[in-house]
């Protein structure tokens, strides 16, 4: 039970920390179908949030705002995947993308080109380029993945302490690190003006001079790329 001067501390970090719940649902919703409301996001960050007040340790060394953060994407992610709006037959071609990319990557020794991809598969481009716009709208970065699942550093899941999920979260990171690395330059350069940048769809069409149209469908190519590393990585160990 808190005392009223928890209390009011509590709610006095609630205030602070709404932008930062509103910066992740943005950073959400423009990759998404039109509906998908940003209010929702922004309702489940916000439970994210108070979760993450919740449970926090500040003994355990991980900055609050790390630790809220990947609550709050988590949270917006939970709800989402709650809504399943994604049909399943994008679903399954999306996964015999992913499937080909990899064996192709293996085959060929570099990232394969999206007529490689799409001869592959047995599609002409045109349609190839039709399917990564229809699988964007359900493709989520792995790491926000690996952080609504416990991975971030000092989760109080496991019960021993915290090392082992430590070196757990570290592992993971150096594999989606290497698999985005692995990534044509082009779609790297657009991961990181989206997700490190935080810029949205249209000013990035803008800087790399190309449509937002097109923009997805190089992201959606590029997390594809990154899923079949990150999978083959995972077979190995």
């Amino acid at each position: 039970m808190y005392t009223a001067k928890g209390q009011l501390e509590q709610r006095d970090l609630a205030e602070e920390y709404i932008p930062i719940v509103r910066r992740h649902a943005l950073s959400l919703r423009v990759r998404l179908p039109a509906s998908i409301e940003l209010d929702d996001l922004v309702q489940a960050g916000y439970l994210g949030l108070l979760e993450a007040m919740q449970r926090f340790d500040e003994n355990n060394g991980t900055p609050f705002q790390a630790y809220a953060s990947a609550r709050i994407r988590g949270a917006m992610v939970d709800e989402l995947r709650s809504r399943d709006w994604l049909p399943r037959s994008v679903r399954r071609r999306a996964r015999e993308m992913e499937a080909v990319v990899s064996r192709l990557e293996q085959s060929l020794g570099h990232p394969p080109s999206e007529s490689d991809i799409a001869a592959a598969m047995g599609i002409d481009l045109e349609d190839y380029l039709h399917l990564l716009a229809d699988t964007n709208n359900g493709l989520i970065l792995p790491l926000a993945q690996l952080a609504e699942q416990g991975w971030e550093p000092g989760d109080d899941a496991d019960e021993d302490g915290t090392p082992y999920l430590d070196a757990l979260y570290e592992e993971q990171h150096e594999h989606l690190v290497a698999a985005v690395e692995a990534v044509p330059e082009r779609e790297r350069l657009l991961l990181a003006l989206y997700y490190q940048e935080d810029l949205n769809l249209k000013e990035i069409g803008s800087l790399m001079g190309v449509s937002e149209s097109r923009v997805c469908q190089l992201h959606s190519q590029a997390v594809a790329r990154i899923r079949s590393r990150l999978g083959r990585t995972m077979e190995v160990n």
